[in-house]
């Protein structure tokens, strides 16, 4: 009866393990780090004095704001090598793809259930 259950229990974790590595995995989407970029060596660059401690700031924040998106799309090129899907998102407050289908054969799905205050 021991085995069984350890089985059972094992092909429950596995059923859970594979669902939860067929869950997109959220990343920000390349034109977040794009318009900051834009607007540090557009705007932010020109709008601090030459060669002041500021404009090094600005230079320094640059160089990690490339090496973030570099190491992004490391992990992005990763992903792919182990074949598990990304979904790029807009915003913090944007749902998962999952929660995104509002409708099923016409009928709206009840909103996601808030834990109690």
């Amino acid at each position: 009866m021991s085995a069984v259950r350890s089985l059972t229990v094992f092909s429950i974790f596995r059923t859970q393990l594979l669902t939860a590595l067929m869950e997109p995995i959220p990343l920000p989407s390349h034109i977040h780090y794009e318009l900051l970029l834009q607007l540090l060596e557009r705007q932010t660059w020109f709008a601090v004095s030459q060669k002041s401690p500021q404009q090094e700031q600005v230079h320094q924040l640059i160089i990690t704001l490339r090496k973030a998106l570099a190491q992004q799309r490391q992990l992005e090129a990763s992903c792919q090598r182990a074949n598990l899907p990304i979904e790029y998102r807009w915003s913090v407050n944007e749902p998962p793809t999952a929660q995104k289908v509002a409708k099923q054969d016409g009928v709206e799905a009840p909103p996601p259930k808030m834990p109690p205050d």
